[in-house]
């Protein structure tokens, strides 16, 4: 069976492997332009790094203002609860902090995953990186872990 274990740390911890894991998803899959990717924000952040038996496989990031980003999860790691568990990661650090709410942008094609989670959609679609999202809210003060 296999084991997950979800890491939490800096830019300068988890940044190498995180960025590994990043450039395969957007930059390599889904042909996000590095410079967008590449955002300058990631030394403010809050990172989680999901390790496979031992391997990274997933990561995620938490800014100062309560929004989830760059959540990805390498292709052969998908299908499992490692997304899942990366955003139950980054939504307790952020309760944690005292936000009383968390937000993200999602790729539209990945809305049922977090409205499993509480997530609500709202606003209109948008393009960013040349892929459709939606704004997404959760509220803390409602919320409870699954």
């Amino acid at each position: 069976m296999a084991i997950t274990h979800i890491r939490t740390g800096d830019w300068e911890t988890l940044g190498p492997a995180a960025s590994e894991i990043r450039r395969k998803v957007f930059i390599e899959e889904q042909n996000v332009p590095q410079d967008e990717e590449w955002d300058g924000l990631d030394p403010e952040c809050q990172h989680f790094l999901a390790l496979l038996d031992g391997q990274p496989v997933g990561t995620a990031r938490l800014l100062p203002d309560a929004h989830i980003g760059r959540v990805a999860v390498l292709a052969k790691a998908r299908g499992t609860d490692i997304g899942v568990l990366l955003m139950q990661a980054a939504i307790e650090a952020a309760r944690h902090a005292g936000h009383t709410a968390v937000a993200l942008s999602a790729q539209v094609h990945a809305l049922a995953f977090y409205e499993q989670l509480g997530f609500i959609p709202h606003g209109d679609e948008f393009m960013d990186a040349g892929i459709p999202h939606r704004e997404m809210t959760l509220s803390l003060t409602e919320f409870q872990p699954q």
